[in-house]
C-alpha cells in the first residue's frame, strides 16, 4: 500500500512538471518557460545539447497556445497587499502584465485577469489618477460577473473622490451590499462607506465602518492594513489619543517596512504623551475648531 502511494505521488509530481508553464506548437512541440526569453516582442529559444547551447527566435505564427497554469503573482500580489506593501504588489503585477501582454492574442494567455487585477490593485492602493487612465481599456475587455461587480466597486470609489453627491454614493453601495454576501464586495464597500462618513468628519461613524473590515471581513486581509490606519486617524480626530497611540503602535509593528508603517509612526510621534479627552470636552474643542475655521 505505501509503494503504491509512493508511485502515485511521483507520477503526480512528474505531471506537475510536465505539465508547467510552456508554450505550445502547432507542431505539438511543447516549450517550457525555462528554455526561452523575451527580447522586447521577439521569443527567444535556448536550446542546451551537452555543454553547449544554441538560439533561435520563435516566429509568432508557430504559436497554437499557451498551456499555463494560474500566474503565482496574483496571489503574491495579495499577500504583499495584505502586508501593507502595495509599490511591491504594484510591480510584481506590472512585470506579469508586461509578459502576457506580448501573448494577448495566443489562446490560453492570462493577460486579461492579470491586467484586471492591476487595476484593482492600483484602486485599492489609492493611485487614483492611474485607476481613471485605465479604467476605458478595462471596459473593452470581456468580464466575468465577479470582475464586474468589481468594477461597479472601482467606479463607486472614483466617484467617492470626485463627487460631492454622498447621499447617492452611500445609496449605491448600500445597494451593492443588498446584493451580495461577498466577503471581498463587502470589504470593499465597507471602506468606501467609511472614507465618505470621514470626509463629511463624521468621526465616530466613520471609526466603525473602518473597523468592521478587521473584525468582519478579516479573510480579505489586503484591505486590513489601510482600514486599521484610518481607524486609528478616526480615533485621534475624536481626541481618544491613548487608544489611537496603541493602534498606531501595533500598526508600526506588524507592518515594519511598509509606507503604512510609516504613516502610523509619524502619526504617533504627532501625539505621543497625549492622554484621552472627556467626550464632552472632545466636542467642545471641535466646536471650537469649527468657529476657528469659519472666523477665517
Amino acid at each position: 500500500m505505501f509503494r503504491h502511494t509512493l508511485i502515485l505521488l511521483a507520477t503526480v509530481l512528474l505531471s506537475g512538471a510536465a505539465f508547467g508553464q510552456a508554450i505550445v506548437l502547432k507542431d505539438g512541440t511543447r516549450i517550457p518557460d525555462t528554455e526561452f526569453t523575451m527580447d522586447g516582442d521577439k521569443i527567444v529559444r535556448t536550446i542546451k545539447i551537452g555543454d553547449k547551447s544554441a538560439t533561435t527566435v520563435l516566429p509568432w505564427q508557430n504559436i497554437a497556445y499557451l498551456d499555463w497554469p494560474e500566474p503565482v503573482e496574483l496571489l503574491e500580489a495579495k499577500n504583499l497587499m495584505a502586508q501593507a506593501k502595495s509599490e511591491e504588489a504594484l510591480a510584481l503585477l506590472k512585470k506579469s502584465l508586461d509578459f502576457f501582454q506580448k501573448f494577448e492574442k495566443v489562446e490560453g494567455n492570462w493577460y486579461q485577469p492579470v491586467f484586471f487585477a492591476y487595476v484593482e490593485t492600483l484602486s485599492q492602493a489609492g493611485k487614483f489618477e492611474e485607476t481613471i487612465k485605465l479604467i476605458p481599456l478595462l471596459k473593452t475587455l470581456p468580464l466575468t460577473a465577479e470582475q464586474k461587480m468589481s468594477l461597479r466597486i472601482i467606479q463607486l470609489d472614483i466617484d467617492r473622490q470626485t463627487s460631492s453627491e454622498y447621499t447617492s454614493i452611500l445609496d449605491e453601495a448600500e445597494s451593492i451590499l443588498s446584493d451580495t454576501n461577498d466577503s471581498g464586495v463587502g470589504a470593499s464597500i465597507w471602506m468606501i462607506i467609511a472614507d465618505i462618513h470621514a470626509k463629511k468628519k463624521e468621526w465616530e461613524k466613520a471609526l466603525m465602518a473602518y473597523l468592521r473590515i478587521p473584525v468582519f471581513y478579516g479573510t480579505q486581509m489586503q484591505r486590513v492594513p489601510d482600514a486599521e490606519l484610518k481607524a486609528g486617524q478616526m480615533l485621534a480626530k475624536m481626541k481618544r489619543y491613548e487608544d489611537a497611540q496603541a493602534l498606531f503602535t501595533r500598526i508600526s509593528d506588524s507592518y515594519k517596512g511598509s509606507a503604512i508603517a510609516d504613516i502610523a509612526a509619524k502619526e504617533k510621534a504627532a501625539i505621543n504623551g497625549m492622554k484621552n479627552e472627556p467626550e464632552e470636552e472632545a466636542e467642545e474643542s471641535a466646536e471650537g475648531e469649527k468657529t476657528e475655521k469659519a472666523a477665517q
